[in-house]
């Protein structure tokens, strides 16, 4: 296990293990996804940590907490926004992009990867866009490596205020859509 989703669950209970169909999800998605993530779904579920960040997942059957949905929703808002507004420095490079894993409750900022093409997805590190500005932050970190970081107050950003919690907790789509 990734040694940031194995220290996830000593601070965050895990439900169930929850099983996802990858090979369809990255068909579909046209790319491979880090294993971190996939390890954060298998453990979680797709839902919300500490009421702040919602972690995708391939599997919802809400299109507002669906990675692939999420995918395609975001890519037709960025290039509606870059036709006014200038790109991040660190997409510049063709071919470059960036693909989101979780959004920030009621904030409209989302958490992204920075998909380059000469990259494995293990190497993909973090965007974080404020959603309802211009700015982007890009952390040198892995999905759930900046998970952890901001949960324990290390993330690096002032985005996330509220965080660390007293104590932690894990909601499930599950429980929160009543599946």
């Amino acid at each position: 296990m990734h040694p940031a989703v194995e220290r996830l669950t000593e601070l965050v209970a895990p439900g169930p293990p929850r099983f996802r169909d990858w090979p369809a999800a990255e068909r579909e998605l046209g790319t491979t996804l880090p294993t971190d993530y996939r390890q954060l779904v298998e453990t979680y579920g797709g839902g919300i940590f500490d009421e702040t960040l919602w972690l995708l997942d391939p599997a919802c059957p809400d299109d507002d907490y669906h990675l692939l949905a999420q995918a395609v929703r975001r890519a037709e808002i960025l290039e509606r926004l870059w036709e006014f507004e200038a790109r991040p420095v660190q997409l510049e490079e063709p071919g470059t992009k960036v693909l989101p894993w979780a959004y920030i409750e009621g904030t409209g900022a989302m958490l992204y990867w920075l998909v380059k093409p000469e990259q494995e997805p293990d190497e993909w590190t973090v965007m974080f866009n404020e959603g309802r500005g211009p700015l982007w932050e890009h952390h040198h970190a892995h999905c759930a490596s900046f998970l952890l970081a901001v949960l324990t107050g290390q993330g690096g950003t002032e985005y996330f205020p509220e965080l660390p919690a007293a104590q932690h907790q894990f909601d499930s789509n599950d429980a929160i859509l009543g599946q």
